[in-house]
């Protein structure tokens, strides 16, 4: 039986890319895309893959693209006339400075006439192939919100035809605030799926990492992209202890740091030292510098930490990062400072927000409360090992 799923989570992003580019039309691309997967699915687990299946995939969707395309044409629409046109010519010839398609797409989905919520969430939908729920759990909003959010989002890229505008070396720079965010949300969602049976999306990570490499060798001077480059491959060199062989989760104080990958550390922690160097500090490379510490001798240097975090207030104040901050606060000066810390954030509908405290509660002593902390983030956490985990810590309270 062909893995089809896996192949929709490698190559989903890719035939999207390449349909755009071809078509400019993103919903007809993501339609062709889904309708290919779906014959695949109809075909192979009878007559096998073919040799080549995101080949396949990409044919078909642009084929079925094509008879769209034809069927509009003959009621006379001159949009689907003028892409049916561009699509048929021999393959376009990649113009601009960003030769990667699902990069160029991302930089076209950043476009400044969107919003930056709708700018990366319509890339996470494009790039990533995330269901508008995962999306709507990155953010913190509800479901129909995301959806609500999607479509606008779209209506404004085809009315403004924005596809077809490959961007400029010019525009780069404004649309890369945009794009680091896209790439750390990607990653994000692959390093702890926010829905699910297993805590990683293996697949995820490498392409956010792929691209982040693209990334810095197309702007070289932009600090911040080494940053989050540095960033995610220290946070991946974790990956093999961040589970047992059964996909439970192990959390940071408890994994084996000899499981931990060096060469990805190595690397990671000289992209720090040069950022150091060039002095021009911003939230990714202090993030980074952050995950640098932790993977920095036998045990973490939790007032290294703390410094830190405070210095990323300072950049993106939020509550994400405060609570991440009380986290290390922990560490120095106690669970009882940080849990007022904790309860001072409006994080309620954050899953981790009740996890983290419900870990301080149990330091504390105070099991009721935690318990009832722990059953709030299970409620809140679609992600089933990071359920199992926490249901696990919730039954060694006393009752």
């Amino acid at each position: 039986m062909p893995d089809i799923e896996g192949i929709f989570r490698e190559e989903y992003g890719r035939a999207v890319a390449v349909l755009v580019r071809a078509f400019g039309d993103i919903d007809l691309a993501e339609d062709a895309v889904q309708d290919a997967f779906t014959e695949a699915m109809r075909r192979w687990p009878a007559a096998g893959a073919p040799p080549s299946p995101a080949g396949w995939i990409i044919t078909t969707a642009r084929n079925r693209a094509i008879d769209r395309l034809r069927r509009e044409s003959s009621r006379d629409d001159r949009h689907a006339q003028a892409a049916l046109i561009a699509a048929t010519d021999e393959p376009a010839q990649v113009e601009g400075p960003v030769r990667d398609d699902r990069l160029r797409l991302i930089f076209t989905c950043c476009h400044p006439s969107l919003s930056t919520a709708a700018q990366v969430a319509l890339t996470l939908r494009l790039l990533g192939g995330l269901s508008t729920a995962e999306i709507a759990r990155a953010f913190l909003v509800p479901e129909p919100t995301m959806a609500q959010r999607l479509v606008r989002a779209k209506g404004k890229i085809r009315d403004a035809r924005i596809p077809y505008r490959i961007p400029r070396e010019a525009d780069l720079p404004d649309r890369l605030r945009a794009v680091l965010s896209v790439l750390y949300l990607v990653f994000n969602e692959g390093y702890t799926a926010s829905a699910g049976d297993r805590l990683v999306r293996e697949d995820l990570c490498a392409e956010a990492i792929r691209l982040g490499r693209l990334l810095a060798e197309l702007m070289p001077d932009e600090p911040e992209v080494w940053g989050l480059l540095a960033l995610m491959l220290l946070l991946q060199s974790r990956r093999a202890a961040r589970t047992t062989p059964d996909g439970a989760l192990v959390p940071l104080a408890e994994q084996d740091r000899a499981l931990w990958d060096h060469d990805l550390i190595a690397e990671g922690q000289e992209i720090v030292r040069r950022c150091l160097r060039r002095d021009q500090a911003g939230p990714y490379q202090i993030q980074a510098a952050i995950n640098a510490v932790h993977s920095d001798g036998p045990v973490t240097d939790w007032r290294q930490i703390v410094a830190l975090y405070d210095q990323l207030l300072l950049f993106s104040p939020t509550p994400i990062v405060a609570l991440n901050r009380a986290v290390a606060v922990a560490e120095t000066d106690g669970p009882a400072v940080a849990l007022d810390l904790v309860d001072d954030l409006d994080l309620g509908g954050f899953h981790l927000f009740h996890a983290i405290r419900a870990d301080l509660l149990r330091r504390l002593g105070r099991d009721a409360e935690a318990a009832q902390a722990y059953a709030t983030a299970i409620d809140l956490s679609a992600n089933a090992a990071e359920r199992a985990f926490l249901q696990t810590r919730a039954d060694t309270l006393s009752p």
